[in-house]
């Protein structure tokens, strides 16, 4: 069982849970962005919520299959196309030999997966099927799909869930401004108290320059305490001594710009991490679109721990389906 890649979409990659255990050599743990869009869809489909799908950013692809088979598209809100016939997205979908697929215009969200009985079945390397284009692993020969791709598809792991849709009260709403808890640190010294203030009581407009590896917004600035630079750091006051990065980190290069690293971004570096968006509202980061307009929140350590439990209910009861 195959896909048969006619048009790639615009970014199209295999994507799983992700590669877990190598950021501190410099791998990202990459995998989906929208985590619980992408396990949504291997729960409809009967797949083990590890299995890989296919991670479609605003256009997808259009593919036919070469033996019957189950898919489910969730995640960003956009028309599915099976032989010209619109089909409803968030449900479990019969194809048969040498149907075709498409989509339509997204409306809704950035980002959709399809998941398909069995999971994409790419080789996995270090421990993971997901694709980490920039250092070439992973996915299909470790880079977006390209046209005339045929992609291996395996072999079904359990029964087909009682529910052939997801309820409504487990979709992700889209659209519309957004609210991303944070907690402080580790180098939110740095900034003045006018400072801090304005990046969590001001709003902030996500930015075209949004990718896997970070988003970046605009918006009223911060301001630094002055101070001398240390030995090994740059020049602009957000610059520190080298340090790691944690999935999630706030930095504000030149104090304008906030940039929220996601999946696969870089594991160090030389900008001062001034807090990191809590690890219950990276999915929700992911669904953010150019122009949303996004206020940060500062939590505590008990309060994201709670949105983490929180969280991973919802995820048992999307997997119990």
């Amino acid at each position: 069982m195959a896909l048969r890649i006619e048009q790639p979409g615009l970014l199209t990659t295999v994507q799983d849970q992700g590669r877990i255990g190598y950021y501190n050599v410099g791998i990202p743990q990459g995998g989906a962005m929208d985590q619980e869009s992408a396990q949504a869809a291997n729960a409809l489909v009967g797949n083990p919520a590890d299995r890989a799908v296919l991670e479609c950013t605003y256009v997808g692809p259009q593919f036919t299959v070469d033996a019957p088979t189950t898919i489910a598209v969730t995640g960003a809100e956009v028309s599915v196309l099976v032989n010209g016939q619109e089909r409803p997205g968030w449900t479990r979908l019969e194809l048969a030999e040498g149907d075709a697929v498409k989509f339509g215009v997204i409306k809704g969200g950035a980002r959709f997966y399809l998941a398909v009985r069995g999971g994409i079945d790419v080789p996995a390397v270090l421990g993971s099927r997901s694709t980490y284009a920039i250092g070439r692993l992973g996915g299909v020969n470790g880079r977006k799909l390209e046209t005339g791709d045929v992609v291996p598809v395996g072999a079904p792991a359990g029964e087909l869930p009682s529910a052939a849709e997801l309820p409504e009260h487990l979709r992700p709403a889209l659209g519309g401004p957004q609210e991303l808890r944070m907690v402080w640190g580790l180098y939110d010294h740095l900034l003045t108290d006018e400072g801090r203030r304005r990046l969590v009581e001001e709003e902030w407009k996500l930015t075209p320059v949004a990718d896997r590896m970070g988003l970046r917004y605009q918006g009223p600035g911060v301001e630094w305490i002055e101070r001398e630079q240390p030995f090994g750091a740059g020049s602009d006051p957000s610059n520190i001594v080298d340090a790691g990065y944690a999935v999630g980190s706030i930095q504000i290069p030149g104090g304008t710009q906030p940039i929220v690293l996601h999946r696969d971004a870089v594991s160090g570096g030389g900008y001062a991490m001034v807090g990191t968006v809590i690890s219950a509202d990276m999915d929700l980061l992911a669904r953010a679109t150019p122009g949303t307009v996004t206020r940060f929140r500062a939590v505590t350590l008990e309060e994201a721990h709670e949105a983490r439990r929180e969280r991973a209910r919802r995820l048992q009861e999307i997997s119990a389906l």
